[in-house]
């Protein structure tokens, strides 16, 4: 029976995709830990620490299939150990005296860990490739929209004209700043754990070393320079990444939900047909996708802030810190996944609506243009004075409800210094957009270039 909204049959597209909990559901996690399971007997058989006769049967065994989930949930209601059932019922199952070598000198955690640093590595490639899908779809909006003028906005009021193109720019630049941290934390994920009780392989002798070599290399992980029972950074600092990751999306999704308001409809989501917006509003067209965006931002900062709890342990093992990733991590990494593919759908889709743009610009009355007159008249007078006079100038128009223009051609002091055709020039928007155009060329052929790089990348270090 489902409790979260995650694996809710109604509402779990919402919460997360298939793809991603397919990796953290309870049948698939099992059965990548039988198969860690058995890739240590092999391991263990090489180095001469159990009979190498044992593997067949262990490996054999290991199926999530054959398992009795009953008898494991009630074994593990009884002992209270995550771990105790599962081994029971594997010597159940195995032949002859196969079952004696089960999990030898492993401790819960050489499991658990190792199978975290396996899915957080097929996470990654997920999320890496979902990332530069949105960023292919931001490139075409911010090509496409490189010359759309729109308002900018500080502190939620009108301010200089910028372009879309330009928005959209500064979201692929922080998206590519994601995409090189995944890269730089890629370096550090990856990494199997087999240490046993306290850390020091004491069980394994001076076997130990050569063993983590071999199961390591079976499994396609790193061998670490020391145990990491005691130490969390490295998944903290992933899942890190998907918080800022999540908060990019959010961020942009809000700004959708912001521009999408009646009043502005600068942008709108794509509207389908039979989508409904309120049960007792029919004319709504609610910004869905944005806002589930930010909705799921919020638990997904949160879960995080959770694991930086678990840096904090106690001593050579501590079950409070690495437990609770068992209910952090998986939700997480679902979450993130819901977040992109709608961040996708949203991107991919997004209408633009530029004559609304053009019509919120000229509502502005010209006052947007105050920093151009201000800087022409400084030339004259200085900057200060300037400022002062156009000022002055800008808090009369407001307060008669006129245009910045027609006031300032009424101004005696300001037309001893300027014509009218000096004001007429000062008030074309493509003068006043500043490089934002050449901005959008300069981040369309740099993401070009990375992603050219990203390629090589990939054939580089996730092609083996």
């Amino acid at each position: 029976m489902p409790v979260h909204m995650i694996d809710s049959k109604i509402y779990g597209n919402a919460w997360g995709t298939d793809e991603m909990r397919a990796m953290f559901d309870e049948i698939p996690r099992t059965q990548a830990w039988l198969e860690i399971i058995s890739s240590l007997a092999e391991a263990q058989a090489e180095v001469g620490l159990i009979p190498s006769e044992a593997v067949a049967e262990i490996r054999r065994i290991c199926d999530v299939d054959k398992l009795d989930m009953d008898f494991l949930r009630e074994r593990y209601d009884q002992t209270g150990h995550s771990m105790h059932g599962l081994i029971q019922e594997l010597m159940k199952l195995c032949e002859d005296s196969a079952g004696e070598w089960i999990y030898y000198g492993a401790t819960v955690q050489d499991i658990t860990d190792t199978w975290t640093s396996m899915v957080l590595l097929k996470v990654w490639e997920i999320v890496f490739r979902d990332l530069r899908k949105i960023e292919h779809e931001l490139l075409v909006l911010a090509q496409k929209h490189r010359d759309t003028p729109m308002l900018g906005r500080t502190h939620g009021q009108s301010a200089l004209p910028i372009t879309f193109g330009f928005k959209v720019s500064i979201w692929i630049r922080e998206i590519h700043r994601h995409l090189e941290r995944m890269k730089d934390t890629h370096k550090r994920m990856g990494y199997g754990q087999l240490a046993g009780g306290v850390g020091s392989l004491s069980a394994f002798g001076k076997k130990g070393l050569k063993l983590q070599s071999i199961f390591f290399e079976k499994l396609g992980l790193r061998t670490p320079d020391i145990a990491w029972i005691s130490v969390r950074d490295n998944q903290a600092e992933f899942l890190q990444l998907l918080s800022m990751i999540s908060s990019t999306l959010d961020k942009v999704g809000h700004e959708v939900y912001s521009l999408q308001r009646p009043e502005i409809s600068e942008v709108n989501e794509l509207f389908l047909k039979g989508t409904v917006g309120s049960i007792t509003m029919p004319h709504k067209r609610n910004p869905e996708l944005s806002e589930h965006l930010g909705t799921l931002a919020r638990l997904i900062r949160h879960n995080t802030n959770c694991l930086n709890e678990n840096l904090v342990h106690e001593h050579e093992r501590d079950g409070r810190s690495w437990k609770s990733e068992w209910g952090l991590i998986g939700t997480i990494c679902v979450m993130v996944g819901a977040q992109l593919h709608l961040g996708y759908i949203l991107c991919s889709t997004l209408q633009v609506n530029s004559e609304k743009m053009m019509a919120n610009l000229e509502a502005a009355k010209g006052h947007i243009f105050s920093e151009g007159i201000m800087l022409a008249l400084a030339r004259k007078i200085g900057k200060q004075s300037a400022h002062d006079l156009v000022y002055m100038v800008a808090m009369t128009a407001q307060k008669e409800n006129r245009s910045l223009k027609s006031c300032l051609a009424d101004n005696k002091k300001v037309m001893e210094h300027l014509s009218i055709d000096d004001i007429d020039s000062l008030f074309d928007y493509k003068l006043q957009l500043g490089l934002c155009p050449q901005f959008v060329d300069q981040i369309i052929k740099l993401t070009h270039t990375s992603r050219e790089s990203d390629q090589q990348y990939f054939e580089r270090y996730l092609s083996k």
